[in-house]
């Protein structure tokens, strides 16, 4: 799967153009790890490789993550061929809705 179309990249607003918002920020583009509860909430993109958003892993946090390090991500084991995916069926939410629905 292309994780970014040039329709996710008209989506997403340049990188910084969102952090007065804070947790108002739209998150418009979800990447997900189909084999573990990692997910990534773009909101801010350079339209190269660096991305803004928010990061749900170990801890949920906010953070720069690169496209390029998602399309490097491989399964392993029972996972193994699988990538990280976006989500085609997400609907921008603001940060503080994504918080919410986590608790």
């Amino acid at each position: 799967m292309k994780l970014v179309t040039q329709e996710v990249r008209k989506k997403l607003p340049a990188l910084y153009s969102q952090e007065k918002k804070g947790d108002e920020a739209i998150a418009h583009v979800k990447f997900f790890c189909p084999w573990n509860q990692w997910t990534w909430y773009a909101t801010e993109f350079d339209g190269e490789d660096t991305f803004f958003g928010l990061v749900v892993g170990q801890e949920t946090e906010l953070g720069y993550f690169s496209l390029s390090e998602l399309e490097s991500v491989q399964g392993r084991g029972f996972a193994r061929g699988l990538g990280i995916e976006r989500d085609l069926y997400w609907t921008p939410k603001t940060i503080k809705e994504i918080k919410e629905q986590q608790q």
